[in-house]
């Protein structure tokens, strides 16, 4: 026994419609879903602008003075730094090299390569590191450092690798 199987298209009409509602009906789903999701979400323009100004507005701004500038003292305000101590010169620009032996570079603690170097005298470690020696940089790549801070660094290099 044969069974026939129908079509159920069976004008051309007919496919053309099927054919278009195959298109329409999956973007509209897409449509309203992104509606549904994104919907209720407005946003307020003036509160969106004045954050996009807020976020791209410039650092400063340019004054031009009418008539006599204002006296240097009132526009200068000067900040006293703290220097830092021997540990926290050491922790940011010596650990690099110190911490762990790279380029020749005696390791903190390691007294049998410090030895020799301590026995040079403190003014030749001083002068080392301030002016740089062999492949260290100058004041160990922190020229921002001064004199005093850089001989902490030594001093503290130095007490913890006796």
């Amino acid at each position: 026994m044969s069974e026939e199987h129908g079509n159920l298209i069976k004008t051309p009409k007919q496919l053309i419609v099927v054919c278009a509602l195959a298109l329409i009906i999956p973007v509209a789903i897409a449509v309203l879903g992104a509606q549904l999701v994104t919907g209720h979400k407005r946003i307020d323009t003036t509160e969106a602008k004045r954050s996009v100004e807020q976020r791209i507005k410039p650092v400063g701004e340019l004054v031009k003075f009418d008539g006599a500038p204002p006296p240097v003292a009132a526009v200068v305000t000067t900040v006293a730094l703290k220097a830092k101590n021997g540990e926290e010169v050491f922790n940011g620009a010596c650990v690099a090299c110190h911490g762990a032996g790279i380029a020749g570079a005696p390791k903190l603690g390691d007294k049998a390569l410090w030895a020799p170097r301590i026995a040079q005298g403190v003014n030749v470690l001083y002068e080392h590191a301030i002016k740089g020696f062999k492949t260290m940089p100058a004041k160990g790549g922190q020229v921002a450092l001064s004199d005093d801070e850089v001989k902490a660094a030594v001093d503290y290099q130095v007490a913890k690798s006796k």
